[in-house]
């Protein structure tokens, strides 16, 4: 119960700070991203206080034995970068710019009840339903463990 509790409290958190900081506004975004008009710089302060919190308090977390709520941390131990994951990036991006939402912020803005979240949600949700069915392992092939793949399952 503990752990489903502390579960909630961080998402919701993280759900105000998107909604806060302008993230789940796609207008934003997109003003963000057009640094030859009309450019927003305010996500960048909310992309850099973000990564100033998390590198500050990555280390300190990492010196226990394991997180409040787990077993054990999940971290990716693969550090190669292959054409799987830059072209991932790059649909990722893409669909960032276009849509002007990522998944987290698309989700948080459900609750505004606007037609374009929900076809954004239900096209990421196939997208991923997608990718799960073609990169389902076959039976000739060899199965690979969370552990070693870098994704946590």
């Amino acid at each position: 119960m503990m752990r489903l509790a502390g579960v909630f409290a961080s998402g919701l958190v993280f759900a105000l700070g998107l909604g806060i900081s302008g993230m789940t506004n796609p207008a934003k975004i997109v003003a963000f991203l057009d640094v030859a008009g009309s450019w927003d710089p305010s996500l960048a302060l909310v992309m850099v206080g973000a990564i100033g919190a998390y590198s500050s308090l990555y280390r300190l977390v990492r010196r226990n034995a394991a997180p409040l709520f787990d077993e054990s941390f999940s971290v990716p131990d693969r550090r190669d970068i292959d054409a799987r994951l830059l072209g991932g990036a790059a649909l990722f991006g893409v669909g960032w710019g276009l849509g002007g939402f990522c998944p987290g912020p698309a989700i948080v803005a459900l609750v505004s009840g606007v037609p374009a979240v929900f076809v954004f949600v239900a096209s990421m949700l196939v997208g991923m339903a997608a990718f799960a069915l073609l990169d389902a392992p076959t039976p000739a092939s060899e199965p690979t463990t969370a552990a070693g793949s870098g994704i946590d399952g």
